[in-house]
């Protein structure tokens, strides 16, 4: 069976699961341990609040960190427990639940990362 240029495999029957990439056996892919070092954001520090698609619930955005995705779960993991509150992280955001801007801007700048509130 010829495949698509626009398709990959996900899954082999010898191998089990494949990465998306590099079309090896998940146990076997280089392609995470090279992307693990990497940044995931610019630099440039946002916080900010976004209620969009969340039936009108708060949640304190931060984005832009220049630390590896590692880095950024452990941040995320310090900043939901001094703002007691639940939150995760998608795609390099941290997101907490509530309007924690204040306390969130304040812990980033005290620990030397230059943020900056973003919108209203």
């Amino acid at each position: 069976m010829a495949m698509n240029k626009n398709s990959t495999r996900v899954y082999s029957t010898d191998k089990g699961r494949l990465c998306p990439v590099c079309t090896e056996a998940l146990e076997q892919c280089s392609c995470a341990a090279l992307s693990a070092g990497k940044p995931v954001g610019d630099g440039k520090v946002r916080v900010r609040l976004d209620t969009k698609g969340r039936n009108g619930k708060a949640v304190t955005q931060v984005e832009g960190l220049a630390l590896t995705l590692a880095e950024v779960e452990a941040l995320a993991k310090t900043l939901k427990a001094r703002c007691g509150s639940g939150g995760a992280v998608k795609n390099g955001v941290i997101e907490i639940q509530g309007d924690h801007r204040p306390l969130v801007l304040s812990y980033l700048l005290g620990k030397g990362i230059q943020a900056k509130q973003a919108g209203g």
